[in-house]
């Protein structure tokens, strides 16, 4: 236990949540929220077809309860727990949503779904949901550094099989939601509460299933659910975190960091570390793709390759490269959001609207004879350069062997989205559209653009969702990207 000089580490959380206020909140924190409450919203529309998506919506339904809240698709409001969860759901669904590196979480899927809920419940502010995102985003990433060990440069969490995105997505939104509504004593409790709620393991991704697109939702399911319990009195224990049978204990068998959590708390916001994505696919694969338009864009065309060698990070390989012969010839589109040849492939034969969108992952796509046919003159390797970057960045060398006898090396060592390659709110606004249009039509877009664009200037969040709530779940006709 601590003594009354010592704060544990959910104290010091509380305490620097509890003092955050948005009038405080540095401009380019508020443009990131801003831009990822849009990102997220438009990635929700787009995936509210899926198959996954309408089992979550029906078992949503089948909850009944308090109308508190809109998920992405219903008409009717929810009790806030449940469209948290829905919305969650939809978020993290495609692959497309935002990434922290060197953690590799996706921290906003379940701190926006789960703040935007909770917010319609209490009637809050754009100013208030700004700050509570804030708030839920830099405890989520914090959490997850002290996972990260650099000596191995890997999440502890994602080598004990266990999905961090959504156990310290859990953590981060259910501050953010106690900060909706009350002070330190409420997020601190309101994280001892959430950690026996927190959960995730990964193995879908080795073996296959849909599970892990329910992470996300369950993360903010399990935040809303545990500051309401709060409310009602429940209570956590103030060392929650490093605690002999704490959060760290149970997950990491005792081995974190707590300087990741702690060091210049309310200083320094992880928030600008938090990585956009350009290209709905495996975050691996996007300089591969950077550097094949590279190619395209200094004339190289298809016909003039006789080979090509994309360098990734010794770590990225098994992901994206391994084995090779499926990853040249992927059954399908959710199969090649994992491939390096058809990262490759992508680039060199660019997208529509945007330089590649989701219209280039279908299962048709990545079963195409002339796509396959350029896949398999793609090899995947371990690249030093990219391996010693790595986790910073997942760059990528690409080397083309041209038919006519010149070798042209791309080297692509920054990723799109990040802090040294930022996404303007513009450039994000394209992504938006180029999601949100199989499912919205063009006037239910530009009023939520406008609604996140001015989103300090709400007064009441449940405008946000009017147009939301009508998503069509079946998709629309897609039109062209204005």
């Amino acid at each position: 236990m601590s003594t009354p000089d010592e704060a544990t580490l959910g104290q010091q959380l509380a305490r620097f949540a509890a003092a955050v206020r948005y009038e405080d909140l540095p401009a380019e924190v508020v443009e990131s929220i801003r831009s990822r409450v849009l990102d997220i919203l438009g990635i929700c529309a787009a995936a509210a077809p899926l198959e996954t998506s309408r089992g979550a919506r029906q078992w949503a339904r089948d909850q009944g309860g308090t109308p508190q809240a809109n998920a992405v698709g219903l008409e009717k409001a929810l009790p806030a727990a449940v469209a948290a969860f829905v919305n969650g759901v939809l978020a993290h669904s495609l692959d497309y949503d935002d990434t922290h590196l060197p953690s590799v979480l996706h921290p906003s899927a379940s701190v926006v779904p789960a703040v935007l809920a909770a917010a319609q419940a209490k009637g809050a502010t754009g100013p208030e949901v700004i700050r509570a995102t804030a708030i839920g985003l830099e405890v989520c990433v914090r959490l997850g550094m002290a996972g990260y060990d650099s000596a191995t440069q890997n999440s502890v969490f994602f080598e004990h099989g266990q999905h961090a995105t959504s156990i310290c997505g859990a953590m981060g939104s259910a501050a953010a939601v106690a900060a909706l509504y009350g002070g330190e004593a409420m997020i601190l409790n309101a994280l001892g509460v959430a950690a026996s709620m927190a959960s995730g393991i990964i193995e879908s991704n080795r073996t296959g299933g849909t599970v892990k697109r329910i992470h996300c939702g369950w993360a903010a399911h399990s935040a809303v659910s545990a500051v309401n319990l709060v409310r009602y009195g429940l209570t956590g224990p103030p060392t929650v975190l490093e605690g002999r049978f704490g959060f760290y204990q149970a997950w990491l068998h005792g081995q974190f960091d707590a300087e990741a959590i702690t060091e210049g708390l309310g200083e320094h916001w992880s928030i600008q570390d938090i990585f956009f994505k350009p290209y709905p696919a495996n975050h691996f694969t996007h300089a591969g793709v950077d550097a094949a338009a590279a190619l395209r864009r200094a004339g190289i065309r298809p016909d003039d390759i006789e080979s090509l060698v994309l360098g990734v990070p010794a770590p990225n390989l098994r992901t994206i490269g391994e084995p090779i012969e499926v990853k040249r010839r992927p059954e399908t589109g959710y199969m090649a959001q994992f491939s390096g040849p058809y990262a490759v492939v992508a680039g060199l034969l660019g997208g529509g609207g945007l330089e590649v969108g989701l219209d280039d992952y279908t299962d048709d796509l990545a079963r195409d004879p002339y796509r396959r046919s350029l896949m398999a003159k793609v090899d995947v390797i371990a690249n030093e350069k990219c391996t010693a970057i790595f986790p910073m960045q997942f760059p990528a060398v690409l080397t083309a062997h041209l038919t006519d006898g010149r070798t042209i090396v791309e080297e692509v060592l920054t990723n799109r989205g990040g802090p040294k390659r930022p996404l303007s709110f513009d450039e994000l606004t394209r992504k938006f559209r180029d999601n949100a249009r199989r499912t919205m039509d063009p006037d239910a877009m530009s009023r939520l653009e406008r609604s996140c664009r001015h989103l300090e200037e709400c007064t009441d969040i449940g405008e946000v969702f009017t147009d939301l709530a009508a998503v069509d779940p079946a998709g629309l006709p897609i039109s062209p990207i204005s």
